[in-house]
C-alpha cells in the first residue's frame, strides 16, 4: 500500500520505557508513563494502552464523522469509548484486545450498525490492527 503521508507525529520515550516518560517532538504531550496496578506498577502515570485508547477513540470518531458525511447519516453528538487491554500470549509475548463502543444519537438506529462498519473500514487505527489484534465494536444506545 502506497500512502501520501501529509502528517507526521513524532514522540520520544526515556528512562524505563512502561516506567518512565514520554515526549512528543512538539511538547503539546509531555507525560510520566508507570505500570498499571494490575502489572505490578504504581498506577501513577499514564501507560500506553491509554494512550493508545485515547489515540484509537479520538481516530475512530473523526472517522465515524467522515463514514456519516459518505452515507448521508447524521453523526451530531456522537462518541467513542476504547478500552485496551493487555494480556499475555502464552508464548512469553504480550498482545492487545480492543473494544470500541460507538454511540451516534442522531442516526437512526438502523444506521447506526453500517455507520460503525464504514468507520471500521476508513479508520487509521483499525487499518493498521486489523488482522493483527480483536477490535470489538458495540454501539451503545
Amino acid at each position: 500500500m502506497s500512502l501520501d503521508i501529509v502528517y507526521t507525529a513524532a514522540a520520544h520515550a526515556t528512562g524505563g520505557g512502561r516506567d518512565g516518560h514520554v515526549r512528543s517532538e512538539d511538547d503539546r504531550l509531555d507525560l510520566d508513563t508507570r505500570p498499571p496496578k494490575e502489572m505490578g506498577g504504581s498506577g501513577e502515570g499514564t501507560n500506553p494502552e491509554q494512550l493508545f485508547a485515547a489515540g484509537y477513540a479520538a481516530c475512530f470518531l473523526g472517522a465515524l464523522h467522515a463514514a456519516g458525511k459518505e452515507l448521508e447519516v447524521d453523526t451530531t453528538d456522537a462518541e467513542v469509548s476504547a478500552e485496551v487491554g493487555i494480556g499475555g500470549t502464552g508464548n512469553g509475548g504480550f498482545g492487545l484486545a480492543v473494544e470500541l463502543d460507538v454511540y451516534a444519537p442522531s442516526a437512526r438506529p438502523e444506521q447506526r450498525q453500517r455507520l460503525a462498519e464504514r468507520a471500521h473500514e476508513i479508520c487509521p487505527y483499525s487499518n493498521a490492527t486489523r488482522g493483527n489484534i480483536t477490535v470489538a465494536i458495540s454501539i451503545v444506545d
